[in-house]
C-alpha cells in the first residue's frame, strides 16, 4: 500500500476499535489455526467477538487445538462453546467440505469469515534446479490447492449480502523473488492471483476477498531449517531490529474481516519492514 492507503487503513482500524466486539457472533473458519499466524488470527478474531472453527490437519496438532479452544472460551462468560476444532486436510476436497459442514452444524449458520492460514515450506531451501519434485508437489498441494479448495467452498457458502469476508495468506517473498524459495514463492504467487480474480468474480455478493502477505514472522514455519546465523542476518535487515510477531499480523486480518473494511477488496497487504523488497537475497 502507498502512504495514503496505509494512513486510511490505520484510521479505519482506530475507528473500528471503538466497538470492542465488531465481530460479535460471526462465525470464522481459520485453517492452519493450531499454531503460528493461524493461531494468532483465531485468538484475535475471538477477542473481537467471533465464534471460531479451528482447523488443523495432523493428529499431533489436536492437543494444541484443544488448548486454543480453552483459551478462546475463557475470553467469554457465555456458557455455550465459542470455538470448535475440526481436523481436515485442506488439499482434500472431501475434507474441505466436511470442514464447512462442521462449521454450519456447530453454529447453525453459514460462515461469515474464512481465513486460509494453512501453509508449509521446504526447510532445505533448495535452488530451483535442486528442488525435489515430491517437495514441490507437497508445497503446492497445501499452499495452492489447499487455498483454492477453501476459497472455492467459501465463495459458495460464506454469508452473502454484506459482512462476508475471505482472507488468504501469502508471503512478502512473492514480491522479492529470493533464491531458495522457488516452489514456496510460486505457490504463494498463485494465491495472490486467485485472490484478485475471486474478488472480481464475487461482484454483487457483498463478500470481499483480500490477501495478507507477511514478511519474516517469528513462527515455527519461519524458524524451520534456518541456522542462527541466517536468522540474525534477517533481523539485521529489519529497521525495527527484530522479526515480526504474530501480533503484528493478526490485527490486520481483524481489520480486513470487519465492516470497516467493506471498501477494501482484491488487495494484497504486505505486512513487513521494507527489507523484503529485494534489497538483498537473505531470508
Amino acid at each position: 500500500m502507498d502512504s495514503t492507503s496505509a494512513t486510511t487503513a490505520a484510521a479505519a482500524i482506530a475507528t473500528s476499535s471503538a466497538n470492542p466486539l465488531p465481530l460479535q457472533d460471526r462465525v470464522a473458519i481459520v485453517t492452519g489455526a493450531a499454531r503460528g499466524i493461524g493461531r494468532g488470527v483465531a485468538l484475535h478474531l475471538a477477542s473481537l467477538g467471533a465464534k471460531l472453527v479451528i482447523n488443523y490437519s495432523s493428529p499431533s496438532s489436536q492437543v494444541l487445538s484443544d488448548h486454543l479452544i480453552s483459551e478462546i472460551d475463557s475470553l467469554s462468560s457465555a456458557t455455550t462453546p465459542r470455538a470448535v476444532a475440526v481436523q481436515a486436510d485442506v488439499s482434500d476436497p472431501t475434507q474441505v467440505t466436511h470442514l464447512f459442514d462442521s462449521a454450519e452444524q456447530t453454529f447453525k449458520t453459514p460462515p461469515h469469515i474464512v481465513v486460509t492460514c494453512a501453509g508449509i515450506v521446504d526447510p532445505k531451501y533448495p535452488s530451483i534446479p535442486n528442488t525435489d519434485i515430491a517437495d514441490f508437489d507437497r508445497i503446492f498441494a497445501v499452499n495452492t490447492r489447499g487455498t483454492f479448495l477453501c476459497i472455492q467452498e467459501a465463495a459458495k457458502r460464506v454469508k452473502k449480502g454484506g459482512g462476508g469476508r475471505i482472507v488468504t495468506v501469502s508471503t512478502s517473498l512473492a514480491a522479492a523473488f529470493r533464491p531458495g524459495y522457488g516452489a514456496y514463492t510460486a505457490s504463494k504467487a498463485a494465491v495472490e492471483a486467485m485472490t484478485k480474480i475471486l474478488a472480481k468474480e464475487l461482484k454483487g455478493t457483498g463478500i470481499t476477498v483480500n490477501c495478507v502477505a507477511p514478511g519474516p514472522i517469528a513462527t515455527e514455519l519461519f524458524f524451520e531449517g534456518k541456522t542462527p546465523e541466517r536468522m540474525e542476518a534477517v533481523i539485521e535487515e529489519c529497521p525495527h531490529g527484530r522479526l515480526g510477531k504474530v501480533e503484528d499480523v493478526a490485527p490486520v486480518v481483524g481489520f480486513l474481516v470487519s465492516d470497516a473494511a467493506e471498501w477494501v477488496n482484491g488487495q494484497i497487504v504486505r505486512v513487513n519492514d521494507p527489507n523484503i523488497y529485494g534489497l538483498n537475497d537473505r531470508a
